[in-house]
């Protein structure tokens, strides 16, 4: 009966894995393939849909766009989701539970509710539609991650080690420095990487509150309608995708190194 279930749960694991995963693999595939149309039989193997990606400047100035929102975005979610934490893993506070609510409001409210409410607020009061009001939007979606990540980590460790540093003559602050934030460091580094890819994979608040700087996503929507631009679009994706597996294996490592070293600490 075991090996039946274990069958079974594998056939599903596959299939469910296959589900998520082949489409994606399509898109490197093509990018490789001498034809402007992603359809099957492939031509001949060709690299000049990534010297096409190169060339072309709009494409590049909106990575460009989505790297810079992405980066500050994280960097600002994952400050305030340190603050956030350290203060309800820390202290008790009343009423926290529906502080916590409060917070994570962004993460039930429909995107495209959130981008028309902040469009008609910050038309209303003059504030000019750029990357910085994207970003704006984007952090506000992002704390609420970045706050569960650095709270499931805060409260991970063993809080002693603060009590001890501190007996030893650390003020609060160099405590943060020298014993908080090494051992928080795995989390934060997930909060980093989750809300970057949150902010560089957002669409619809980019719709509403962009102007004629677009990001990534807004660029790649925007030719879909060009046959002929398609390509390099492709080429572009399989970089990402390929960056983005290196990272996430780097992220695995850092919180395998994390877990590591905390359970030797504890011993």
């Amino acid at each position: 009966m075991k090996k039946t279930k274990f069958g079974t749960l594998g056939v599903y694991t596959v299939l469910y894995l296959a589900f998520l995963y082949v489409p994606v693999l399509f898109i490197p595939l093509f990018s490789f393939n001498d034809s402007i149309y992603i359809a099957f039989p492939l031509k001949e193997f060709t690299l000049r849909h990534y010297a096409d990606m190169i060339e072309r400047e709009p494409l590049i100035n909106a990575l460009y766009n989505s790297l810079k929102v992405g980066i500050v975005v994280s960097i600002v979610s994952t400050v305030f989701g340190m603050l956030a934490a350290k203060t309800f893993t820390k202290y008790r506070i009343p009423g926290s539970k529906s502080l916590t609510a409060f917070i994570s409001i962004p993460l039930v409210i429909p995107l495209i509710i959130l981008g028309i409410s902040l469009l008609t607020v910050l038309k209303s009061v003059g504030v000019t539609l750029s990357l910085i009001t994207i970003g704006a939007a984007h952090t506000v979606i992002c704390i609420p991650f970045a706050m569960f990540v650095l709270i499931s980590r805060l409260e991970g460790f063993d809080k002693s080690m603060e009590e001890a540093a501190q007996d030893l003559g650390e003020s609060p602050w160099m405590t943060f420095w020298r014993v908080t934030f090494p051992l928080a460091m795995p989390g934060i580094i997930a909060s980093l990487l989750l809300c970057f890819t949150i902010s560089f994979d957002e669409f619809i608040l980019a719709f509403f509150l962009g102007s004629d700087e677009p990001t990534l996503p807004l660029y790649m929507w925007s030719q879909l309608r060009f046959p002929a631009k398609l390509p390099s679009v492709l080429a572009l994706g399989s970089v990402i995708f390929i960056t983005s597996f290196f990272l996430v294996c780097f992220a695995e490592w850092v919180r395998r190194r994390g877990v590591q070293t905390q359970t030797g600490s504890a011993i």
